[in-house]
């Protein structure tokens, strides 16, 4: 490039990053909140990933070879749509709409836009999620998109990030680029390490990460730390920026107590003048990738579900590994990942007939979430397990994988008291509250291996967060290989014309309360058993029709914690019901639990078939 193409260069660059400045202004102060001081930190950074790096096309968000740019310091959201101005997506009028009731443009982004992949925010989502995306780029797709992640140093304190740090070099993503805008405040003061771009880098590097450290307002650093980034073979890699918070205008450059705040109508023009753009409303072209289509996929076969036998055993955690590999046979979208417990959860059974699609996330749970969000971006189907406990850590990820309207499929196995002598740490006991609170859910709680194979297999055509609650000790298998569960509905079990009371159980529990039901028969007392093995959705209809029918009186047992469970979802059925409320007993976990066998245990907690009598009779007949 000759000197003038340089300087013509530069100048492309410095106008289009004082515009992004101008705009982020601009937007914040017609909303009257936002981040205009950490969107003009990452202008330069920005402005250069457009013009010379970035490979996208605006007009076709979906095509394939797009590479993905996901702005994981969220607050920074005026930047991005500024950047969409910039690029031609959006008018000036919309970028004005920031913040307001209606508009697309929330505070922080979500995939409403169709530029953005995944909703971010909540810090330390964006690299974890990245790492999903670049590994299905790199394995599966066999595509040369490139991922580029902005964040925020004050986010780098998130252990999620390392979690990607450990995974991302693991798995050896050359095709991601992490952007670190070191801009050394946060909200309330400075960050943790300040300026010290070093010691971020050396961070990274010890991860095995490739990390340049750069001034971040030097365009030609900027440029030539992308092109070394891009032409790196081996590893991913960080670039660490040093930048100033409000660069380009002297009231607001480096001043602590800006973060969050936008300009008043007065401040904003005086701000704008020091920022002297070139232009206010340019449009720059965006380089569009080359034209390239994903590695051929493998072909589609008919979905044959293992099939168990009545009367035998399994357990529900097996028959979610045997169902994986039918639906990884019959469908080349499936994806797998697990927490290091694979041989417990069974996925290694996946993992062994289609190595290819499975992604070993070790002990890192925030990070299996982010990976099957990051794989359902790029449309495959993604399942993930861990032990039910586990994922509690994973939580936050979940939640935004919600507001992301990601469609991802998770299996927590080992849940409850009836895990027996592994004690409490392991014991699932708050999963069921946990998952039927996150927005569009389905949670779902299967009794025996049939049920649970047919389950997994309606989780894969099924959108939203998808929640299967699966049980380590063999359970007898009382459904028929070709009986149906439908989401959303129940199975009766056991029911009489003059029924005293219904029962109602899933998972674990449904097996002590049919030995419930022989002996309270034998007593002269009939209750109805109903399966409610779709938690959320719960089966209002099924649920309505037992409490006219069986006396008013319900008992709900589950092997939980009785706040936010089974026994919850039930009531919430007649609460919303135009009805008048039955009588409902609620039987949960109430104590600690503590190790030993898993019979012990369900006596133990109150919730065995022993205990569903004596709960029966009471309501029943007063006899306690």
């Amino acid at each position: 490039m000759t000197t003038a193409e340089t300087t013509s260069q530069v100048q492309q660059w410095t106008n289009l990053a004082q515009q992004l400045r101008v705009d982020s202004i601009r937007s914040t102060t017609a909303a009257g909140s936002g981040h205009p001081t950490s969107s003009m930190s990452a202008a330069d950074l920005m402005s250069v990933l457009m013009l010379s790096h970035l490979h996208y096309d605006y007009d076709d968000p979906k095509n394939p070879a797009n590479d993905h740019f996901i702005l994981s310091k969220g607050h920074a959201a005026p930047l991005l749509y500024s950047m969409f101005k910039a690029a031609g997506a959006i008018e000036d009028e919309e970028l004005l709409t920031l913040r307001k009731f209606g508009s697309r443009l929330a505070g922080h982004p979500t995939p409403e836009i169709p530029w953005v992949d995944v909703a971010t925010g909540s810090l330390g989502q964006g690299l974890p999620v990245s790492v999903g995306i670049a590994a299905v780029g790199k394995y599966l797709d066999k595509l040369p998109y490139k991922v580029w992640v902005l964040l925020g140093d004050s986010e780098m304190a998130e252990g999620s990030n390392y979690e990607a740090f450990h995974l991302a070099e693991h798995y050896k993503l050359n095709n991601l680029i992490a952007i670190i805008d070191c801009n050394r405040l946060g909200q309330r003061g400075e960050t943790e390490l300040g300026w010290n771009t070093e010691a971020y880098a050396a961070r990274a590097r010890g991860f095995g990460w490739n990390a340049i450290v750069i001034d971040g307002h030097n365009y030609e650093e900027i440029d030539q730390a992308y092109r070394q980034a891009a032409e790196t073979t081996d590893r991913p890699t960080v670039i660490v920026a040093k930048t100033i918070k409000g660069k380009g205008v002297s009231f607001l450059a480096d001043k602590e107590g800006w973060h969050g705040k936008p300009l008043n109508q007065e401040q904003a023009e005086q701000a704008i003048n020091e920022l002297n753009p070139a232009a206010r409303s340019m449009v720059y072209p965006v380089q569009k990738p080359n034209p390239a289509k994903p590695a051929p996929l493998g072909e589609k076969k008919p979905l044959e579900l293992p099939r168990y036998e009545l009367n035998s055993s399994e357990a529900t955690r097996k028959a979610y590994g045997d169902a994986l590999v039918a639906l990884g046979a019959a469908n080349p979208e499936v994806v797998v990942m697990d927490g290091e417990v694979s041989n417990s959860t069974y996925a290694n059974e996946f993992a062994k007939a289609y190595p290819d699609r499975y992604f070993e996330q070790y002990i890192a749970e925030q990070q299996m979430v982010a990976f099957a969000v990051g794989t359902q971006v790029r449309g495959k189907i993604p399942f993930a397990s861990s032990f039910a406990a586990f994922l509690s850590r994973a939580y936050d990820f979940i939640r935004m994988g919600a507001v992301s309207q990601a469609n991802i499929r998770l299996s927590g196995s080992h849940a409850g008291v009836s895990i027996g002598e592994d004690g409490p740490s392991q014991m699932a006991l708050e999963d069921l509250a946990m998952m039927r609170a996150v927005w569009n859910s389905t949670v779902l709680y299967p009794c025996d291996a049939n049920q649970a194979a047919k389950l997994v297999a309606e989780m894969a055509d099924h959108g939203g967060i998808c929640y299967i609650r699966t049980t380590r000790e063999k359970t007898p298998v009382i459904y028929g290989p070709d009986e149906t569960f439908p989401v959303g509905g129940s199975k009766i079990l056991r029911q009489s014309d003059k029924d005293d009371a219904a029962v109602v159980a899933a998972g674990i529990t449904l097996h002590e309360a049919l030995q419930a039901y022989d002996q309270l028969k034998s007593e002269g007392i009939n209750i109805r058993v109903i399966d409610a093995y779709s938690v959320k959705p719960i089966d209002d209809e099924t649920l309505l029709a037992a409490a006219a029918e069986a006396g008013g009186k319900i008992i709900t047992v589950e092997d939980h914690w009785p706040e936010g469970g089974l026994g919850e979802a039930v009531l919430e059925a007649f609460a919303q019901a135009s009805v008048p409320m039955p009588q409902v007993i609620k039987m949960a976990v109430e104590s600690m639990p503590s190790s030993g066998k898993p019979a012990q245990l369900l006596e133990a907690a109150g919730i065995s078939a022993h205990d569903i009598v004596q709960a029966v009779k009471t309501l029943v007949r007063g006899v306690k």
